[in-house]
């Protein structure tokens, strides 16, 4: 019974099993998110402000999520509700119906288009629509800069085609005629306020007058924002996305924690390391295998529902199946609980390191400029008459790019050092923003991003080997943690909420190439700045110890016997 409740190999088998199906269900539906709300008709702000949240949500969920239950019941249940809640709010997703009846046609592609536009021309228009048709253009053209420019439709002329025919043109009509109601009411109430009324009435109530207008004014603005399709959709997107986000941090972070505890007790931490292989791998066959099945369906499944909710369909079938592997996970809760707030103090060795500040600093920036390719690759992809099978693959190049150079790490680390490495991968990320603003072909996405093996892989090698370097014992996890808030939390949320701003105003390229000057310029300070900052050689008694002293042969064993003493003797000399 003993060797079955700790048998390790097991309990890795399983562990990888459920990252490969996580990764590959994440895969499905994450790098597809902002797409499908540009489906739904979500300008590039409140695009940006949904991605926002979402990596926000996560950066602070997760610390709270220490607090998890300590019970072996509990833990279970904690995960399948997690499973379960997540997939469910993912479906949540696919049952908001588009702000504009027509905004799923604009980005289909060529071909189904045609098909599209052959079968609606079936139904003619009578002559009483011309009006409502005029009535739909104009609505359109009001809301067009809204819009940037390198996000213009292809076949802008097909699109009015097809968008004004049948009972859809007179229902956006009268949907466009409705929504000037409140306009104009609003406008003559806020005229009415200005508007004294003659005679000694008006003097005596002048003030309790102008406080009921002012609240009758601001309670109507706030309900036409609210009754607002755009902003209602917003709203609803936003919840669903936000409680997604919060379902599936619990998930990982109990699930991850559960398994180093695990593998903590029975002192095989080592083997931890490397699972994250087993996610990689399943987000690369995820992302493609949704592309090439989504790349067959029409444009629409519904009236309403787009051909791009397979992807959280997807999601919640792998997320499903990944629910059945966690019932076989071994559970196992420490008997001693740490109540100390790691957080703070992982904070506190951060800021005690020149070098560590510097690194925290960089993987803020290239979480706020990764965020501008995730949140809008697609769109532009879509925009030069890419299939989703590229951008699928865009996903799977990306990050196989980055296991094949994983094996070549030691090698790297051993010949180059920290500073040229992080110099060569801020160098390549620049490279990578440079190239996808003058995007020529969807196909060359491909080619970029091989580059993401150094932009991202090397760059958190010397990250982590930092963090390595200054943790004490018991807070090497807490530094890692904290590290990927400041990218993937507090980077990645700030450069969403701006990048949809700057893409409205200024379009895409323009945010690309900002965020490449920005980046050149950081790699300028950040060489400098390390030239000066003092050489302390630090040594990892952890490491030491942890040493097979088998390794050593007998013409060292002597020399290596008084290591304890020479390393007293250099930390004497710092």
């Amino acid at each position: 019974a003993m060797s079955e409740q700790w048998d390790v190999g097991r309990a890795l088998a399983l562990s990888g099993l459920f990252r490969l199906l996580q990764g590959a269900g994440r895969a499905c539906a994450a790098p597809f998110l902002t797409l499908y709300l540009r489906h739904l008709g979500l300008p590039a702000p409140l695009v940006g402000v949904v991605a926002g949240a979402k990596h926000l949500a996560a950066a602070l969920w997760a610390p709270l999520c220490s607090r998890c239950p300590k019970g072996r019941r509990k833990r279970r249940l904690l995960v399948a509700s997690s499973l379960l809640g997540s997939a469910g709010a993912s479906l949540l997703l696919t049952l908001i119906p588009p702000a504009d009846g027509d905004a799923g046609y604009k980005y289909c592609n060529a071909s189904q288009q045609l098909g599209d536009r052959g079968a609606a021309a079936a139904t003619v228009p009578g002559p009483g629509t011309s009006s409502h048709v005029s009535a739909v253009t104009n609505a359109k053209a009001t809301r067009e800069p809204e819009m940037p420019a390198p996000y213009s439709p292809p076949l802008r002329g097909l699109k009015k085609e097809t968008s004004g025919l049948g009972s859809a043109a007179i229902d956006l009509a009268g949907n466009a005629e409705e929504s000037l109601y409140p306009t104009e009411s609003n406008e003559l109430s806020l005229f009415k306020t200005t508007l004294p009324t003659a005679g000694g009435s008006y003097e005596s109530g002048n003030l309790s007058d102008h406080r009921k207008d002012a609240q009758g004014v601001s309670f109507e603005a706030v309900q036409n924002i609210f009754q607002d399709r755009e902003h209602q959709i917003f709203l609803m997107v936003l919840g669903a996305v936000v409680l997604w986000e919060l379902l599936a941090t619990s998930l990982e972070w109990t699930v991850d924690e559960n398994l180093y505890e695990y593998l903590d007790f029975v002192d095989a931490t080592d083997r931890y390391g490397k699972l994250w292989i087993w996610s990689y791998l399943g987000a690369s066959v995820g992302a493609c295998s949704i592309a090439v099945f989504v790349d067959q369906l029409n444009c629409f499944l519904s009236s309403t529902i787009t051909r791009l909710a397979v992807h959280f369909y997807g999601y919640a079938l792998l997320i499903t199946l990944s629910l059945l592997v966690s019932v076989f996970f071994p559970i196992h809760v420490p008997k001693r609980t740490d109540h100390v707030n790691k957080t703070a103090k992982a904070l506190a060795l951060l800021w005690s390191d020149g070098r560590a500040i510097l690194y925290a600093i960089t993987v803020f920036l290239t979480g706020a400029a990764g965020s501008a390719v995730q949140n809008f690759l697609f769109w532009q992809m879509q925009d030069r008459g890419s299939s989703e099978l590229y951008m699928g693959l865009s996903v799977a190049v990306g990050l196989l790019a980055e296991i094949l150079l994983y094996f070549f790490k030691g090698k790297l680390l051993r010949t180059f050092s920290s500073v040229k490495i992080v110099a060569v991968s801020l160098s390549l990320l620049a490279v990578q923003l440079l190239c996808y603003s003058f995007l020529w072909t969807a196909w060359s996405v491909l080619l970029v991003q091989i580059l993401s093996a150094f932009s991202s892989g090397a760059l958190w090698w010397v990250v982590n080997m930092t963090v390595d370097d200054i943790a004490t014992p018991g807070m090497e996890r807490s530094l890692h943690a904290v590290l990927q808030s400041l990218c993937y939390g507090g980077g990645a949320s700030l450069g969403s909420f701006a990048g949809g701003f700057v893409v409205k105003h200024f379009g895409l390229a323009v945010l690309y190439r900002a965020w490449c000057v920005c980046l050149v310029l950081w790699l300028f300070l950040i060489l400098i700045v390390q030239s000066k900052l003092p050489r302390q050689k630090k040594i990892n008694y952890s490491r030491l110890l942890a040493a097979d002293s088998s390794d050593m042969s007998d013409s060292d064993e002597e020399n290596e016997r008084d290591w304890l003493v020479k390393a007293m003797k250099d930390e004497s000399f710092n």
